[in-house]
């Protein structure tokens, strides 16, 4: 893990644009920076431009991230952030700025003050506990309707009906939304990292 290809340097990597997508892109494994643990109602968020973790906001209500969430490298989804993941079942807290490798197991087609903000979901790769889930219906039907009330809610009290579920999609869509994100990191974003 964490093979960075890249040489020693007195400067701190901003890894958003040093490491690929893809840890394993034929396993369907990828790099993930977690930016928030579970069950914390803080909004972290890592700064596109130097890799440093933020706090973003204190969330207004208490619900609370229901899983570990995080950005996936080289990717930039439609609203002009990283795209985000979704990390299921972690048993211990992940420490936010932690490099994670997740394998994918759908995604969450999500708007954002109109605005798309897909959310790949996966589990960690290297967590023997989750070697059975293979997909969002190996979750069971109550995380569907946790996630999709969590996403649809949690800004209520600031800006009230601003987030949509658009449903729910298996791993080949994912990895769709995924290479999107990639190729339009690419070429939108790419020439701009030095």
């Amino acid at each position: 893990m964490a093979n960075i290809n890249h040489k020693p340097s007195k400067y701190q990597l901003n890894l958003l644009h040093v490491l690929s997508p893809y840890a394993d892109e034929e396993s369907g494994v990828v790099n993930a920076i977690v930016e928030i643990q579970q069950g914390t109602i803080n909004k972290y968020e890592i700064i596109t431009e130097s890799g440093q973790l933020k706090l973003d906001r204190v969330g207004y209500s208490s619900l609370a991230y229901p899983f570990t969430y995080g950005a996936i490298p080289r990717t930039l989804d439609l609203d002009g952030d990283p795209l985000d993941i979704m990390i299921v079942e972690v048993t211990e807290p992940i420490v936010p700025g932690a490099l994670v490798e997740a394998r994918i197991i759908g995604a969450m087609r999500f708007e954002d003050g109109g605005e798309v903000d897909d959310k790949i979901i996966a589990v960690l790769n290297d967590d023997k506990r989750v070697d059975h889930i293979q997909s969002i219906e190996d979750l069971g039907e109550h995380f569907i309707k946790e996630s999709e009330y969590y996403w649809e809610h949690y800004k209520d009290l600031k800006k009230p009906g601003t987030c949509v579920s658009k449903g729910f999609v298996g791993v080949e869509e994912a990895r769709k939304i995924l290479a999107e994100c990639a190729e339009r990191y690419e070429k939108e974003y790419s020439h701009l990292v030095e």
